[in-house]
């Protein structure tokens, strides 16, 4: 067996995907046709002749509009069965899945289209794959911290369904304190905390040690760059903080996949996962990461195990779930030395 195949076959969990991500140009053209929406692209080539990403701002300005394709329960759906349907062949026992609703309230589709069809892509993935899954929901940024409030309040009448929130799209100007009395009200409500910390954006560093000591979040999006500060590396690893990094879509909005840095976090004990973000656009999901990261850091078999644990270990679910995922890991370790 390969490093490859043994990255792609691993027990894992996938903490770092946006599901509006995962949308493949196959798929994005059968939704249009469904729905009637004419697309300015033709083939599946010229789909994917668009994703010419140099930055993040580069990549959102093709990532939001390819949504217009999602407007029935069905389609958000089929997204997340789409997704669980390859994750599950990559590995995936678990995943914890970022959705972004206001960039669908926001073009008049309701919050209540969105959760419901990916709740029930969800339940029919698990019934039909054995992949467990849950939603975090993520406000956006760029709008409004009002704005985020009042998506807020539509989730709370859906907690069951969404286990935590997180935050994302377009940094700059966007610190993570915007938001601290949205993550307050959430914490407040039982929900799970999570915040995106872009790689190499402006203040990177001060935002990264805003979530980790003000608003003090469970878990830390992409974050490689607090490794300039050592002492907060120390405090992460201190709080069992995990890292979902994303190693291929780091080399799509910038010229590194940060392996240096991932790796270094992994052998001073911090909780890295590996992820794959927005595989549609980034081509590759979560094995793929795995086997990209293992040939750039020059990882083990047992490096690559040890960040399958983490994902595990950083995962919301319950500790009888986690302690079954752990010892399927250690089995599959076990079965291919």
């Amino acid at each position: 067996m390969t490093l490859h195949d043994f990255a792609h076959g691993l027990p894992k969990a996938e903490l770092h995907l946006h599901l509006e991500g995962t949308l493949e140009p196959e798929l994005k053209f059968e939704l249009a046709r469904r729905n009637g929406i004419e697309l300015a692209e033709r083939t599946v080539d010229e789909v994917v002749a668009t994703y010419d990403f140099t930055d993040l701002t580069s990549f959102l300005a093709v990532y939001y509009p390819a949504m217009q394709v999602l407007v029935t329960a069905d389609d958000f759906r089929d997204l997340a069965y789409a997704y669980l349907t390859k994750a599950a062949s990559q590995g995936v026992r678990h995943a914890e899945l970022f959705f972004d609703p206001q960039a669908h309230t926001s073009r008049g589709v309701s919050f209540d289209t969105v959760i419901t069809g990916y709740r029930r892509g969800i339940v029919e993935a698990r019934r039909d794959l054995g992949i467990s899954a849950e939603l975090i929901m993520c406000f956006l940024r760029d709008f409004s911290a009002e704005y985020a409030m009042a998506t807020l309040t539509d989730a709370i009448r859906y907690q069951d369904w969404i286990i935590g929130v997180g935050l994302d799209s377009d940094e700059r100007g966007n610190p993570p304190e915007k938001f601290a009395a949205v993550f307050a009200r959430a914490r407040q409500a039982g929900f799970l905390l999570t915040m995106h910390c872009d790689i190499d954006q402006v203040g990177s560093i001060d935002n990264i040690r805003t979530v980790l000591t003000e608003i003090e979040v469970d878990r830390i999006d992409h974050g490689t760059n607090i490794v300039e500060d050592p002492a907060l590396v120390d405090l992460a690893i201190e709080k069992g903080i995990g890292f979902t990094t994303c190693p291929i879509s780091n080399s799509f909005v910038t010229d590194d996949m940060k392996a240096t840095e991932i790796v270094d976090l992994l052998r001073r004990g911090a909780k890295v996962t590996v992820n794959s973000d927005d595989p549609a656009y980034f081509r590759g999901y979560i094995g793929d990461n795995y086997a990209a990261l293992a040939d750039r850091g020059e990882l083990s078999p047992a490096d690559l195990a040890q960040i399958a644990r983490n994902s595990f270990e950083v995962s919301w679910i319950s500790d009888r779930r986690r302690q079954e995922l752990l010892t399927e890991v250690d089995a599959y370790f076990a079965s291919h030395q």
